[in-house]
């Protein structure tokens, strides 16, 4: 260990895990997600988690492991249509599901991060989703209140960082995980590069190194494509 940066995904989770705890898990189907982390939290065997996540992964792969060991009691979620295991759990009522619309839980998870405990949005009026939540009328029109969201713990994935804990994305790879960077009570952040201070323009820093706590470069990445579509050559 040296500063911020850990050798292991276990090592930089040490002393952070408790049964019952929240976490955040940035990432977006298979794109940017903290891979190693992920498989660190399956091996560490804490359990009872809340994870908040736009997904659960595939079966088998990303937050998807922790489902198959039952180690997620609650996913806080806006999409969960390409993981069998978790649709029968889900199913068969042993797991609770809060669904939440994409751009409301990006909201909700941005809205933590800065501080703000509630807002108000027209998202989910009249739908299952506003169903006992407070709603306000501003210029004629319906609004439901949301809350904030925070976590124990939020693990995310990113391209570069410096030593200080300045991080970059690479593109879409940024997704959730610059809001949930600010949403953590602590974050661990997983790169694919670790650069002195000073190696990139300050312009590009996307998550600054003031929310970072700890970080590992990561050990393996396998990148996996979510839905591989292919089509047959056409030949000449």
């Amino acid at each position: 260990m040296a500063g911020k940066i850990y050798d292991t995904a276990l090592m930089a989770l040490d002393g952070l895990l408790f049964d019952g705890m929240t976490i955040m898990s940035g990432g977006f189907g298979l794109c940017g997600i903290p891979e190693n982390l992920i498989a660190a939290l399956r091996d560490s065997g804490v359990k009872n988690l809340t994870v908040i996540s736009n997904n659960a992964g595939v079966d088998g792969f990303g937050l998807g492991q922790l489902l198959t060991t039952r180690q997620i009691s609650t996913m806080v979620a806006s999409y969960v249509g390409e993981n069998k295991e978790f649709e029968r759990q889900y199913l068969a009522k042993e797991l609770v599901l809060e669904f939440t619309p994409q751009g409301t839980l990006a909201e909700r998870i941005r809205a933590g991060g800065a501080g703000i405990p509630a807002f108000y949005t027209a998202t989910g009026v009249g739908t299952l989703i506003a169903e006992g939540k407070e709603h306000k009328d501003f210029a004629g029109r319906s609004y439901v209140m949301e809350t904030g969201l925070v976590a124990d713990l939020a693990i995310i994935k990113a391209w570069k960082a410096d030593t200080e804990g300045n991080l970059v994305y690479n593109k879409t790879a940024r997704n959730f995980n610059q809001v949930m960077a600010a949403a953590g009570k602590v974050t661990v952040a997983e790169v694919e590069e670790i650069v002195p201070p000073g190696s990139f323009d300050p312009d590009h820093v996307h998550t600054p190194g003031i929310y970072v706590q700890r970080m590992i470069k990561g050990a393996v990445y396998e990148k996996r494509i979510e839905q591989r579509t292919t089509r047959v050559r056409e030949t000449a």
